[in-house]
């Protein structure tokens, strides 16, 4: 089994409001990655709130998806992480670790992950475009101990460096791998108007 977990437990202070929440045409971020997820070749999907949780929840069709509540998130990403894989069900075989500021991605990005974690059984899979890695990035079980251990300023960065061995690139010609969404300028630059 292959999960999706979704971190969206941040605070969004540079964005100055809940990055869950942003509009992507007709949906948020979150209910975009979501859907993107659903019709993809993923099996269950998690996510992780943590500020804003409750107005995210109220706004939100969570039903479909495990909802983890980070309550540490003020400690940064890696603690929604960690939150995420105490609360995975014991077959999952790896993680789709999707960030909720890269709306961009898509099925196909997704399934060519997931299809290249089913051919090489590579314990990391990240995508690459213009010989740049982007996300979403896949680990498969045998890194969970290591993610729940690594150092709180580095998180899954610490982990992916650290077994650059066990690394598969996959080549992808889809810039949505690189596009995050950080900053009003962001959005604008992405949506031609304000967040």
């Amino acid at each position: 089994m292959i999960n999706a977990v979704i971190l969206a437990a941040g605070e969004s202070k540079r964005m100055g409001k809940p990055k869950p929440l942003l509009k992507f045409n007709d949906k948020t971020f979150l209910e975009q990655i979501i859907s993107v997820l659903k019709s993809s070749d993923i099996d269950t999907i998690t996510v992780v709130l943590g500020a804003h949780a409750e107005t995210i929840r109220q706004s939100i069709d969570l039903s479909e998806t495990n909802v983890v509540i980070n309550n540490n998130y003020k400690k940064g990403q890696l603690s929604s992480l960690i939150a995420a894989l105490q609360n995975i069900p014991d077959d999952t075989e790896a993680i789709l670790l999707c960030l909720v500021d890269h709306p961009f991605i898509t099925k196909d990005l997704i399934n060519s992950i997931v299809a290249g974690f089913k051919k090489t059984a590579s314990p990391i899979i990240v995508p690459v475009f213009n010989k740049q890695r982007g996300h979403p990035t896949l680990f498969a079980k045998s890194l969970f101990h290591e993610l729940l251990n690594a150092p709180e300023d580095q998180g899954a960065r610490y982990v992916l460096y650290s077994n650059e061995d066990k690394v598969t690139e996959l080549e992808t010609t889809e810039p949505a791998a690189r596009i995050s969404i950080d900053t009003p300028a962001d959005y604008k630059s992405h949506f031609a108007q304000d967040p």
